[in-house]
């Protein structure tokens, strides 16, 4: 006589159950996210997606290419990703609310494909059809609701890694799909897994450049299949062609970063070690918030995060990389006894290949665990399944109701706190205190609250506490020009303090604030003097000078300062070495168009000579507009310059004294 723990196992549920479960795991998704669709734009959503409105609305084909292929987030330029956001709007400025929806629903969708992958990867590793069908809902339902990734998800930029997961987790599942075929149907096996990873990897990849990992996280999934399961495996000739190239072009890229020198990268404050001996910590914070999940985490404010300086600067790093190295050893030592837990940690690891290696990227962001986290929770969901042929299977869903009742309420109550910007950024910073863009933030709202003290004072105070920012000793100079009171001393400070800091691209757009301030009517001409020597010190110091966007910078804002104190000998030269550096018509065009309303129109005429040769070097792929549109703007601007040139001449004539009469 079968037990009634035995009647209700997995295998013996309706069928129906499992897609009724998936459909409210999706609708609980759908519910606990929207409290985060009234949030608004943040950070890196404006650069990103400000330019759809750089040339007036994207309804065009020029508009179009323009911007889906003139992005800049990555090498490849993600274009697939850059597309998508033209499904909410297509001008700038714009409202947040579309693009989160749509974020929301790539979401779901993502987490679908999760499932369909899972569930076959479930199917090739020999685990029975009912009980796979239920271990993938529930993997999918904790992936889903899973607070940790709220950040990915109502982050609108982050559509980029939201994209390359989907289009990963859709090509692993066909080629999981194609995989089962293999030794039925070779034929159709083949078209599955060849379609699955080819157009996997590259639409991944256009959506974001960790998409180049799909045939590293196929090779994982082999890797870990089960003992017993003998499958026929794929031909080793379609694997020199499909699967190993692109592995090998990984590690060859991945090869080429490697640079331990004592400065790779000017814009970081870490080196190349640093950032490994980092990461070997930050790996497992990681996995500490995945499993000991809470409501909100670092946000975005991560610049103030502990590098490590030694193996034991922090002790921690060294127990974090031993950890790692016992993780992967155990990992590949059992693999086929333990397939699930080798998979998940295996899986974990290779997704973190690109971002938490050696390429010279920021040390921390949480989107990186929107692939790597896919298989993590999959023992445990292994586990839960197994206990329901153990023990009474109410308990066992009272149990599953639990986790996921507890993820979904923290990611209502997170996607609530995202809902508003004020207070979210505002809790960030207040929980980030090393972080210099922290306190800027607060600094800056004190100053836009009409609390010009209380801004000055946490701004000097995260000066002293953080000494190494040039964001914020620039910030506090901003401060006081716009406000009046800067001296001398000020700007003298200011350079000694600069020359012993790393370099910060929001310092030097700081800088151009106020350059942009004092170039306008009635502005101090001894600020802007100090101004100039500011940015000789700055030209000074090493690692301002490897960053191109100082070099091209400081020309064109020390050019800038003196056409606004008239002397144009010296500034025709500096901008003159500014549009070069720069080599792009748009912005030698708008240089022109300064000189021009400022009342230069010989000099502009001048420098409109330089843009044509600039225009004419310049790749067609590299033009931000239809080239027939520069072909009738350089000419239409040299005519208004000349007439312009023509109007100050005839006036100059005109009001020159007449000559006295010579009387014989």
């Amino acid at each position: 006589m079968k037990t009634e723990t035995h009647r209700l196992a997995p295998k013996h549920l309706k069928p129906w159950l499992t897609a009724a479960v998936l459909t409210l795991l999706l609708l609980l998704g759908l519910t606990v996210y929207s409290p985060g669709l009234s949030g608004g734009f943040l950070f890196d959503d404006f650069p990103n997606l400000s330019k759809m409105g750089q040339y007036g609305e994207v309804r065009g084909w020029n508009e179009f290419r323009s911007f889906v292929f003139g992005g800049f987030a990555g090498p490849l330029g993600r274009p697939v990703s850059l597309a998508s956001f033209l499904l909410d709007d297509w001008a700038w400025p714009s409202a947040a609310y579309g693009f989160k929806r749509t974020n929301l629903l790539i979401h779901l969708l993502t987490a679908l494909a999760l499932c369909w992958a899972t569930l076959n990867l479930l199917r090739l590793y020999g685990v029975e059809e009912r009980k796979a069908a239920w271990m993938a809902v529930l993997n999918m339902g904790i992936w889903l609701l899973h607070p940790y990734l709220v950040s990915t998800t109502l982050y609108v930029v982050q559509r980029m890694a939201q994209l390359a997961a989907l289009f990963m987790f859709a090509g692993l599942a066909g080629y999981l799909n194609g995989r089962r075929l293999l030794p039925a149907r070779p034929l159709w096996a083949y078209v599955w897994m060849t379609a699955s990873l080819v157009l996997g990897t590259a639409l991944a990849a256009l959506s974001k450049e960790n998409g180049v990992l799909l045939p590293i996280l196929v090779l994982v999934v082999e890797c870990c299949l089960p003992k017993g399961q003998k499958k026929a495996s794929p031909d080793w000739r379609w694997r020199a062609v499909f699967v190993w190239p692109p592995v090998l072009a990984v590690f060859y890229q991945l090869g080429r970063e490697i640079r331990f020198s004592p400065d790779p990268w000017p814009t970081r404050p870490f080196t190349q070690v640093e950032r490994l001996w980092s990461e070997a910590r930050i790996l497992w914070e990681y996995l500490w918030h995945l499993f000991v999940p809470r409501i909100e985490g670092r946000g975005l404010f991560h610049d103030g995060y502990a590098i490590s300086q030694g193996w034991l600067q922090p002790g921690t790093t060294l127990l974090g990389a031993i950890g790692i190295a016992v993780l992967l050893v155990g990992a590949v030592w059992l693999r086929r006894r333990l397939p699930l837990v080798s998979l998940a940690i295996l899986f974990y690891f290779a997704s973190h290949l690109l971002e938490s290696t050696v390429v010279g990227l920021e040390l921390y962001f949480e989107h990186r665990n929107y692939v790597a986290s896919a298989f993590l929770f999959l023992p445990v969901v292994a586990a839960i399944v197994w206990l329901a042929g153990k023990i009474s299977l109410s308990v066992v869903v009272m149990l599953t109701a639990a986790i996921l009742g507890v993820l979904g309420w923290m990611t209502w109550q997170r996607s609530m706190l995202w809902g508003d910007n004020g207070k979210l950024q505002t809790y960030w910073a207040l929980t980030t205190p090393d972080s210099p863009r922290a306190q800027n933030y607060l600094a800056v709202q004190a100053f836009r609250q009409g609390q010009p003290a209380a801004g000055m004072a946490r701004l000097e105070e995260a000066m002293e506490r953080l000494p190494h920012s040039s964001l914020l000793t620039m910030q506090w100079l901003l401060q006081r020009v716009l406000h009046g009171v800067a001296t001398e001393s000020d700007f003298k400070t200011v350079s000694a303090r600069v020359v012993g800091q790393r370099f910060d691209a929001q310092a030097v757009l700081g800088l151009r604030m106020i350059v942009e301030d004092l170039i306008q009517p009635n502005k101090s001409p001894q600020y802007r003097q100090w101004t100039r020597e500011l940015l000789q010190s700055m030209e000074g110091n090493s690692r301002y000078q490897k960053v191109p966007l100082f070099r091209r910078m400081k020309p064109y804002l020390e050019g800038l300062l003196w056409v606004s104190d008239g002397n144009m000998e010296k500034a025709m030269p500096l901008l003159a070495l500014a549009m070069n550096r720069y080599a792009d018509t748009d912005t030698s065009l708008s240089i022109v168009a300064h000189l021009g309303n400022t009342g230069h129109p010989v000099e502009a005429l001048q420098l409109l000579d330089q843009t044509q040769s600039i225009y004419e070097r310049q790749p067609v792929s590299k033009l931000k507009r239809p080239k027939a549109v520069y072909d009738a703007e350089i000419p239409r601007l040299r005519l208004l310059l000349e007439e312009d040139a023509r109007v100050m001449q005839n006036a100059a004539i005109s009001s020159r004294p007449d000559p006295v009469p010579h009387v014989p």
